[in-house]
């Protein structure tokens, strides 16, 4: 059962119960990430994250480990480009001993100066570890290609430059302007009294007082560039791309509908055409990037170097006959993938309180797994269609290509 509820404090709380299930997933949501930085202070949404970690008035870094651990749960963190949560999950016996812990990271941090140099070392290896994995960096440099250096073009995790100059005023200043009561969302999924835990945050979290700062800045724009980063790797990685939609568009349902057909399965027309009927690569999907007001659609394959212009020109085509060759029987295979995965994905209570704390942060409402398949099967052909022509226009490609390649590799493709 859903229910929404507010601290004495004005904090939205959202909670959704059920008693199938031994474990209770509960996380602090604040709606700030890196897009928000300046680029001086690119990374510092991830940094503190860290640093929250770091020890409290009343425990070590140590303490706090050995305490999750105790109660054989998971306390973490993670930080995206509009948003930044801590959240941990553990038995319902231990459920206020979780909300205490939680709290205590959330409210008491400390951030001493000692652990502050320490966890620049660590982020940087962290950057490193991004910078080798080039399936994932590849994404990175083509947020960079489609929305330039800042905002939602910035990496979340920052740059070596920019790590290395935070201080400590700097991150305190961070959490009085973006950590307000007006940009928290606290979410609860699992087997909870409703009741039980309102008063338990009202205690731990009832002390939040202060008030953030309104984040400002226009839609940005979507570049259509095409750009290729030289390294000696062992395979090229491509990911090509046009404006998608945003979070809240009508035509979201639509779109995931589109994606499912190009690239969201492995029964999907590139799948099969560029792996399984070419044997072009291991490794090509589709996916969306969706954001409060605006978005992205795109493709990622990973290629031998010689194939790259072969693999493109197939993305390419595929994605321009969509819209004139979409059947109703793709729709309705696409359909009933997008609703089961989608219901799947929400069968543990960690995904469930995702799932609530983004609706309330990006809809301000509750949307029952039942609206959703509702909102999916009514998606008719003809939606697909018209919104397939009006995202996929031959001029409005950007594309990034990473590896062994040469500077002109991407030319003349679209």
């Amino acid at each position: 059962m859903f229910t929404k509820a507010y601290l004495e404090n004005g904090i939205p709380v959202v909670t959704e119960s059920f008693r199938n299930v031994r474990s209770v997933a509960i996380g602090v949501w604040v709606k700030v990430g890196s897009r928000y930085e300046t680029r001086s202070e690119n990374g510092i949404s991830h940094f503190l994250e860290h640093m929250f970690f770091k020890g409290t008035k009343r425990y070590t870094a140590k303490d706090i480990a050995v305490e999750i651990d105790t109660m054989g749960g998971d306390l973490n963190a993670f930080t995206s480009r509009e948003n930044t949560a801590f959240y941990v999950k553990m038995l319902d016996e231990y459920l206020e001993r979780g909300i205490n812990l939680l709290s205590e990271i959330f409210v008491h941090s400390t951030f001493p100066e000692d652990e502050l140099e320490k966890e620049k070392k660590i982020i940087k290896e962290e950057i490193k570890m991004v910078e080798d994995t080039p399936d994932d960096y590849i994404h990175d440099l083509f947020t960079q290609t489609v929305w330039g250096r800042e905002g939602l073009g910035q990496p979340v995790l920052g740059t070596r430059e920019t790590i290395a100059l935070f201080t400590r005023d700097e991150i305190m200043s961070h959490i009085r302007r973006y950590y307000g009561t007006k940009d928290l969302v606290i979410a609860c999924a699992g087997n909870f009294d409703h009741e039980e835990v309102m008063k338990v945050l009202n205690e731990r979290f009832g002390s939040l007082r202060q008030g953030s700062a309104a984040r400002t800045g226009d839609v940005p724009d979507f570049r259509f560039s095409r750009k290729v980063f030289v390294k000696d790797l062992s395979e090229a990685h491509v990911c090509i791309g046009v404006p998608g939609l945003s979070q809240v568009s009508k035509d979201r349902y639509a779109l995931f509908i589109l994606n499912t057909i190009l690239g969201g399965s492995v029964s999907s027309r590139l799948f099969q055409e560029v792996r399984e009927n070419r044997g072009l690569a291991y490794s090509v999907y589709s996916f969306t990037a969706m954001y409060y007001d605006t978005g992205l659609w795109g493709v990622y394959a990973g290629v031998s170097r010689k194939r790259v212009r072969e693999v493109c020109e197939l993305i390419v085509k595929e994605m321009l006959a969509l819209s004139k060759t979409l059947t109703e029987d793709e729709l309705d295979k696409a359909k009933r993938h997008l609703k089961g995965n989608m219901i799947l994905a929400l069968e543990s209570t960690n995904s469930r309180m995702n799932n609530i704390a983004r609706q309330e942060m990006y809809y301000g409402k509750y949307i029952s797994p039942d609206e959703i398949i509702r909102s999916v099967d009514r998606v008719r052909l003809t939606e697909v269609q018209g919104l397939a022509d009006q995202l996929i226009v031959r001029d409005r490609f950007s594309a990034t290509a990473f590896g062994p390649l040469e500077k002109d590799v991407l030319e003349g493709i679209f």
